[in-house]
């Protein structure tokens, strides 16, 4: 899959986590719609996300949004994705919150564009959906 133009702000999710980038949207012929879309393509963990489930309650979007950000699930999966993907949840929602989503996925475009061939590098695997580039962590 190629990098668009533009990544649309509803790829933003709920907990920080931006899925144009996720390895569920790069991969597949019919990708993964992003987590304030429809549940199509998605993976079971992600149709029963507890976070999800939490904002809508509370009738909030974002986590950033709580008076409780960031909380235990949000501290938890934080913790997962910074000694896995090396990756911040909480300052990527905090830079939305601050700067707009919009700002922080056009970093993302560029951060996570291949420089060999435009497609998407995963910040699962640090790897190119189009060509196997491998990003340097």
């Amino acid at each position: 899959m190629r990098m668009p133009g533009k990544i649309e702000s509803d790829m933003f999710a709920p907990c920080g986590m931006n899925c144009m980038v996720c390895y569920k949207h790069c991969y597949y012929k019919k990708p993964c719609a992003g987590c304030l879309n429809s549940d199509r393509g998605k993976p079971e963990h992600c149709r029963k996300c507890r976070i999800k489930d939490c904002t809508a309650g509370k009738n909030i979007t974002f986590c950033y949004e709580c008076s409780d950000f960031p909380c235990k699930q949000i501290k938890s999966l934080e913790k997962s994705y910074n000694s896995r993907y090396r990756a911040s949840l909480i300052e990527n929602s905090r830079a939305a919150k601050e700067y707009g989503a919009e700002i922080l996925l056009e970093e993302h475009r560029e951060k996570y564009k291949c420089p060999d061939c435009g497609g998407i590098i995963s910040l699962h695997d640090a790897e190119c959906s189009e060509c196997q580039y491998k990003m340097r962590t």
